[in-house]
């Protein structure tokens, strides 16, 4: 498992210039998908392979075990993202033929920096999901649909919990997973805060 620290990260201003970019091009991407959906995930991807080959902070290198969590993962990106756009037909053939060489080439390159030792799948229903992004309000997010949400969360479930996806990497199928079902609103409710972080630990010293 991996994630970002506060020294020898990228700096605020480069997040903050990622994040809005990344913010101009999914308002694009929803209100042209075919046109810009290529674009997007291209950017998206080199974005998370960047963050996630940077030197480890010299604080987590000093600590007697430490562990880093992303987000989400350069696998996350095709697996779930792209192969969604793929098959409800915003990204054409040629498109995903030329994302899946490229994807496999880096990662393949960069194999030895991006070892994942686990996944925390946040499994919340669809409709859950959309009144969050209500709540959240961010306003490239506000044409989505449930629809949408509905393909997402398929393959989520296809690839963590049913395992039926097709994974071009062997490595992924050993890769344990822990699911986690924040469905229920636990934002006030430091018990179940507590027991959600008592499985994450249990899981991440048992890697």
């Amino acid at each position: 498992m991996q994630g970002s620290g506060p020294e020898g990260s990228p700096s605020k201003a480069t997040l903050a210039c990622i994040a809005q970019s990344l913010g101009n091009l999914l308002d694009m991407m929803y209100r042209e998908p075919a046109r810009w959906s290529y674009t997007f995930q291209t950017f998206s991807f080199m974005s998370r392979l960047k963050v996630q080959l940077e030197p480890f902070p010299k604080k987590l290198l000093q600590a007697k075990k430490p562990v880093q969590i992303f987000e989400r993962s350069v696998y996350s990106d095709r697996y779930i993202f792209a192969k969604n756009l793929f098959e409800n037909g915003s990204l054409s053939d040629i498109e995903w033929h030329i994302y899946q060489d490229w994807h496999s080439f880096l990662l393949q390159e960069f194999a030895s920096q991006l070892t994942l030792h686990g996944f925390i799948y946040l499994q919340a229903t669809p409709q859950v999901c959309l009144k969050r992004l209500y709540r959240r309000a961010r306003e490239e997010e506000k044409g989505i649909e449930l629809a949408y949400l509905q393909q997402l969360h398929g393959q989520h479930e296809a690839w963590l919990v049913h395992k039926t996806t097709k994974l071009h990497f062997e490595t992924l199928l050993n890769i344990p997973v822990l699911v986690l079902d924040v469905s229920d609103d636990f934002s006030e409710e430091v018990t179940k805060q507590e027991e959600l972080m008592r499985k994450v630990d249990t899981f991440v010293k048992n890697l």
